[in-house]
């Protein structure tokens, strides 16, 4: 079923914390944007119609996150 949430269960939470600990654990903020770069790229590649430019998309999120948690815009 398209759309349909994973149900969390102890052998998900399991594999999170190892493929975190095994694949994430010491990635710099630059890998981690590069694959995060690499995935919109290859979502696009499957849905023609998703945003662009990630950065553009985001915004509205990273805004919100920024008035949720008071911090002041920057300069």
């Amino acid at each position: 079923m398209i759309g349909a949430m994973i149900r969390s269960t102890a052998r998900l939470r399991e594999f999170e914390r190892w493929y975190t600990a095994t694949h994430v654990a010491g990635t710099s903020y630059e890998e981690a944007l590069a694959v995060f770069a690499a995935l919109w790229r290859h979502a696009r590649l499957l849905n023609p119609d998703f945003p662009t430019d990630w950065r553009e998309d985001v915004k509205a999120d990273v805004e919100l996150a920024r008035v949720l948690h008071g911090r002041p815009r920057r300069a």
